[in-house]
């Protein structure tokens, strides 16, 4: 038996081990990806990451940190921190061996929670932004804040807010003025102030505030406001980009982009038709359209060019972009190595490129594919071609003419000719023959067609042109003769039936020549058999080939888009070693990054599979992505201020429930419906505070994280030019079409070689809103460019807000700042009857919407004073009128005044 001793002994012991025990488990538990991620990502990842594995060892994905390094043993092993060769390197004092290494030492701190977690099991977790969406519980209490709400309801957007206000020690603040809140929701939602009419409905209590939310919504000036954000992501352009920047007409997509806005086309299928609008079943001409979005990507036309490279660089530039837009994730780290912070394989970047590595566009100078979008006589041959093959032909092979007609695809470009003999690439573009001329075109598809078209043009008469097939021996597949041509056109060539795919050996002799000049400049080769009834009375087939040619040889409106290779011309997709596009590495097949949502079975591995990955519920980014980004419009600041990033190592969100929560809203309450999210927002109190600053607010949140009070920034450039416009009553209310040239200072546009100049719009297209204005990227409009808009050359997911003296001087001095200064001077003037204190102060307010204060009452009518006895309106040129030379000196000085409220800070700042 045991003795007392040894009991109390044995009790004392389990006593100690159960406390042991419970204070083991009462401690605090370490959460891998907030406490743990970020000390990696800070000190180790550089070295031990998807850049680097030094040693054998690596942070970035769960199976690396716990396998054996080059050590022969793990760095991590879970439950032991004292034998882990990590915690053992970060507490080293010699410098050699010591971890992160010729960098500084981690904090106690760190080093703590890097021990507590390993003695805790070292659990990996995931990201926060890569773990799908859940619904969330909504904080119910809004208990202590009765005084600052007053009347306004409380929507679950305010319940997430207030909770996290209570937890900073941060009060709302109350709602706005209630013309200023209108003004701001107007801004917001369509880029303009309000109408009189809405104005006036607002102050005599005629409309509730969700009424006026609703009606805003409605406005086609809602698409025209949202484009002006979306295009940025889009990167859209006017011109080409690089060093000739030629114009190209793709003003279609911008109408498309303010349409499906203005539509409220859900968030889901908008992806889709952009992504992937050409493999939709019988693609409308506007699906095709939609697909745009990725051919605004740059396209190089200066001499000496590869094209293939830059074919490739755009395809990556899609890539970048799409990860971009709707992922928030910085993908384009991946071309050249693993992601070094987030999990994404170096070679994940290439299995999504192979989703956008079968497009049939190849940097030509036409840019094509392009739609023919043909006007009223054309359509109605077309209507004629439709109806006839749909009566004498096979079903399967409709759609081969329409589709040509419609895009005049599959073709091969000239720049695929090689092995030239007496011959050229004109500029690197064209096939020039000589006189006993040259060329191969290799690995062609005849499609067992009867018939050749070639498009080209041509100077000079008699030119014979021969094709063989495989080389100077082989049998001759075509002969034909080329004359001077007017332009470039279209013609069709009997060609020899054959099979399978062929070189061509392609000669031009033409004895009248001079030496090295150019036979033709031929731009590409067709194969499509000639079209011939197959069923009932058949009947008009020449007729309706001619019609064909004909239709072919039109010169519609052409917009470029996307469509995909046909199986005889698919490309392979290859890793690019070390990025480089002319290493080819391992072959790789197209599929979606292991580390997000799974890939569905079902979904076809092409481009219409990938965004319907990109739009499937699973989709932890997207949602997510989309919200931030409505966020960051309506307040300035996203609920993640990285808008282009939400990875490891992306500022965190300070309100993540509430993102959280407005994502599951999007996908499942609003059914992806953007006006039903933005609606949410602005009807919250949060959005609706007065966005005035206390000092305990600038002590303790200047940046407006928590979100104490209402957006105050300033206003984007369009909006800052547009609303210059619309108070001065000339903005233009025209929509779509070409894109416009109005007024800018001169010399601002020098071309090189394209001989295209700025041509200033007349009429009322010159204050059209600022969407529709002309954008170069080599020189996009100056005041844009003042006011933090982009070039459009890449894709921008925010325009970081600046405050420089050059912004004064456009509002001062750029004509359509003074034009609208000069329009509500007249205005003024029309107003005076002998009190010009009393004209400035109504013209205040119907700017601004509040009372002129008598501080500023006094200087405006001071300038006002200082102005009529100072202004030489002999020397202006816009007071040429027949007014008497006082009321010219008026309207001068009032002018003056005008100009100076168009450049106060409330008329730039949304209020």
């Amino acid at each position: 038996m045991l003795s007392k001793q040894k009991i109390w002994i044995l009790l004392a012991s389990l006593a100690l081990l159960l406390l042991v025990f419970i204070v083991i488990g009462r401690e605090e538990q370490v959460d891998f990806s907030t406490d743990v991620k970020p000390i990696f990502n800070k000190h180790c990842i550089s070295c031990h990451g998807g850049v680097k594995k030094n040693g054998g060892f690596s942070v970035l994905f769960e199976h690396e940190a716990f396998a054996i390094t080059d050590s022969g043993l793990p760095a991590i092993i879970r439950g032991n921190p004292e034998q882990s060769e990590l915690i053992k390197r970060v507490l080293e004092h010699d410098p050699e061996l010591r971890m992160p290494y010729n960098r500084p030492a981690l904090s106690e701190k760190e080093i703590e929670i890097l021990k507590k977690w390993i003695r805790q099991g070292a659990k990996w977790g995931e990201h926060w932004a890569y773990v799908p969406v859940q619904a969330n519980k909504i904080p119910q209490t809004v208990k202590g804040f009765e005084k600052q709400i007053g009347a306004s309801a409380v929507h679950n957007i305010d319940r997430f807010v207030f909770e996290n206000l209570m937890a900073q020690g941060l009060q709302p603040s109350q709602e706005a003025d209630p013309m200023q809140l209108l003004r701001r929701l107007s801004l917001d939602i369509t880029g303009l102030p309000p109408s009189k009419d809405l104005v006036d409905q607002w102050k005599a209590g005629q409309i509730t505030y969700e009424q006026m939310v609703d009606h805003l919504l409605a406005s086609p000036n809602y698409g025209e406001k949202w484009a002006s954000w979306w295009l940025d992501l889009a990167r859209y352009a006017d011109t080409k980009g690089y060093e000739r920047d030629q114009s190209r007409i793709i003003w279609p997509y911008r109408d498309w982009v303010i349409k499906a806005f203005n539509q409220d086309m859900p968030f889901d299928q908008f992806t889709i038709e952009q992504l992937a609008g050409d493999l939709l079943p019988n693609p409308t001409h506007d699906q095709f359209i939609a697909t745009a979005f990725h051919r605004n990507t740059m396209n190089n036309d200066e001499g000496g060019t590869e094209d293939e490279e830059f074919r490739v660089a755009a395809v990556l530039d899609r890539v970048n972009t799409t990860y971009e837009v709707w992922q928030s994730t910085t993908m384009a780290c991946v071309q050249c190595h693993s992601h070094p912070y987030d999990p994404f394989v170096h070679e994940d970047y290439f299995r999504s490129m192979a989703f956008f590595n079968n497009s049939r566009d190849e940097d030509t100078f036409d840019e094509e594919p392009k739609l023919r979008l043909y006007e009223s006589e054309d359509q109605e041959k077309l209507n004629q071609i439709r109806e006839w093959l749909n009566q004498f032909t096979m079903p399967e092979k409709v759609r081969t003419y329409l589709d040509f007609l419609n895009f005049q695809e599959p073709k091969y470009h000239a720049h695929l000719c090689s092995e030239f003999v007496n011959g050229e690439l004109i500029d690197t573009k064209w096939l020039g023959l000589w006189d006993k001329g040259s060329t191969y075109l290799k690995n062609v598809f005849t499609n067992g067609a009867d018939q050749l078209l070639i498009n080209y043009r041509s100077g000079i008469d008699g030119t014979k042109m021969q094709i063989r097939n495989g080389g100077p021996q082989g049998e001759v597949l075509a002969e034909f003769i080329i004359n001077k041509t007017q332009g470039h056109i279209t013609r069709s060539i009997p060609f020899k039936t054959i099979q399978g795919n062929i070189d061509l050996y392609i000669t031009a002799n033409n004895p009248k020549l001079a030496p090295q000049q150019n036979t033709a400049a031929i731009s590409w080769f067709a194969f499509i058999p000639k079209i011939k009834g197959e069923i009932g009375d058949i009947k008009s087939e020449s007729d309706v080939n001619q019609i064909f040619m004909e239709v072919l040889n039109s010169h519609p409106l052409t917009v470029p888009i996307l469509i995909e290779n046909p199986g005889f011309m698919q490309r392979k997709t290859h890793v690019f070693e070390r990025g480089n596009w002319m290493l080819h590495g391992e072959e790789v097949q197209p599929n979606a990054p292991a580390s997000l949502n799974p890939w569905k079975k079902e979904w076809p591995k092409n481009r219409m599979g990938f965004a319907l990955w990109l739009t499937d519920k699973e989709n932890p980014l997207t949602a997510r992505t989309t919200v931030n980004r409505i966020w960051d419009q309506l307040f300035g600041r996203g609920l993640v201020s990285t808008l282009e990033d939400m990875g490891t190592h992306s500022d965190p969100p300070v309100q993540k429930e509430l993102l959280d929560y407005l994502a599951w809203e999007l996908m499942h309450t609003h059914q992806w419906s953007l006006k039903a999210l933005i609606k949410e927002i602005v009807l919250s109190h949060t959005y609706r505070q007065a966005s005035t600053i206390s000092p305990e607010q600038m002590a303790k949140d200047p940046e407006n994280k928590w979100l104490a009070r209402g957006p105050r920034f300033r206003l984007g450039a369009e909006t800052v030019r547009d609303q210059a416009l619309f108070v001065a009553g000339l903005l233009s209310d025209s929509m779509y079409g070409n894109s416009v040239m109005p007024p800018q200072p001169n010399g601002i546009w020098e071309t090189v070689y394209s001989g295209e100049s700025w041509k200033e719009s007349e009429g009322k297209d010159k204050y059209r809103r600022g969407v529709y204005t002309f954008l170069k990227r080599t020189s996009p409009y100056p005041s844009f460019i003042s006011f933090d808009a982009g070039s459009r050359e890449v894709c921008l997911s925010k325009r970081i807000v600046t405050n420089t003296p050059l912004q004064a001087l456009v509002t001062l001095n750029d004509p359509v700042f003074f034009e609208s200064a000069a329009a509500l001077g007249k205005q003024m003037l029309d107003l005076e009857s002998n009190d010009p204190a009393s004209a400035i102060a109504k013209i205040y307010e119907a700017i601004f919407f509040q009372k002129l204060s008598e501080k500023k009452k006094e200087a405006f009518v001071q300038l006002y004073q200082d102005a009529l006895e100072d202004f030489e309106f002999e020397k202006s040129a816009f007071i040429a009128s027949d007014f008497p030379v006082s009321q010219k000196r008026k309207w001068g000085a009032y002018t003056v005044v005008s100009n100076a409220m168009l450049n106060l800070d409330e008329f730039l700042t949304k209020p």
